[in-house]
């Protein structure tokens, strides 16, 4: 059974913009998940790319959705050790 939820840790948000990505950790049925997002995913969430710092706003922001696309990409391959999120994610 697939999980149905998501639950993103705030305080373990932190941009990575030599990577172009923000990682975070999460909770997954009771298991903690490390993530990253892509900075496409945010551009394509928002219409603008992330610069200059805000990065971990558009995140916040859009928090849900990219909660959402999480469960995709874990879904899509739960061996990862950090499961990336990509806009393949998007539903």
């Amino acid at each position: 059974m697939a999980a149905d939820k998501l639950d993103i840790d705030i305080a373990s948000v932190q941009d990575n913009p030599t990577e172009r990505q923000v990682e975070f950790s999460g909770e997954v049925d009771a298991d903690e998940v490390q993530f990253a997002v892509q900075y496409d995913v945010l551009e394509a969430l928002s219409g603008d790319a992330p610069e200059d710092d805000d990065a971990i706003e558009m995140f916040n922001r859009f928090s849900d959705e990219i909660a959402e696309a999480g469960l995709s990409a874990l879904a899509r391959n739960p061996d990862q050790t950090v499961v990336v999120i990509s806009e393949n994610d998007l539903e």
